[in-house]
């Protein structure tokens, strides 16, 4: 059920003008632990590097050189966005709280509720975006029942960060390992 007042975000980042030049590869998973799309981005060329701001900490998610994996796992109110820097290390994890994942003219795509939860390598689980939900709440764009949804989920999510039990980390890396291969030539010739 898509809600029209809701942004669907895709996979592709096909109106992403910051970033003029870039590979991007998606693949169905089926497997123990994760059911569900997966997109990855390998950023070429940027208009210029985007930085987040934590607190005392400047953290930079999108350079050149930098890949963008995001999981879309099926049935659930989460997108997970892992982001590597030029060198493959992991700059953060950033979890898109949202109504569904799903697929439209073979794009993945999330529907956002607004609510994020960053998880930083050092292990440190962060919340962003709450004004944005209660603006949306307040606002009427969300229903008292999908502002109860996105912080139940943020909430479970942090949870399972904190202690070390939210195993789509460890599959991120798994998957990323796999589309390296993969874009290296490999996985495309007949066995």
């Amino acid at each position: 059920m898509n809600d029209p007042k809701l942004k669907r975000k895709y996979g592709d980042r096909a109106d992403w003008k910051r970033v003029i030049h870039k590979e991007f590869t998606q693949e169905f998973f089926e497997e123990e632990g994760f059911h569900g799309y997966v997109t990855l981005i390998k950023v070429h060329k940027v208009t210029e590097p985007l930085y987040f701001h934590y607190g005392n900490k400047e953290i930079c998610i999108v350079n050149d050189g930098y890949t963008w994996m995001q999981h879309f796992p099926a049935g659930s109110q989460h997108s997970l966005t892992t982001m590597f820097n030029a060198g493959g290390e992991v700059v953060q994890w950033y979890i898109d709280i949202c109504l569904q994942n799903g697929i439209e003219n073979g794009r993945p795509y999330m529907d956002d509720l607004f609510l994020d939860v960053i998880i930083l390598p050092g292990g440190e689980v962060l919340y962003k975006d709450y004004d944005e939900l209660l603006a949306a709440f307040s606002s009427g764009i969300i229903n008292e029942n999908l502002y109860k949804t996105a912080i139940i989920e943020a909430k479970k999510i942090k949870r399972l960060a904190e202690a070390n039990e939210f195993k789509l980390l460890q599959i991120a890396r798994i998957h990323k390992e796999y589309f390296d291969w993969k874009m290296q030539g490999n996985g495309n010739e007949e066995d």
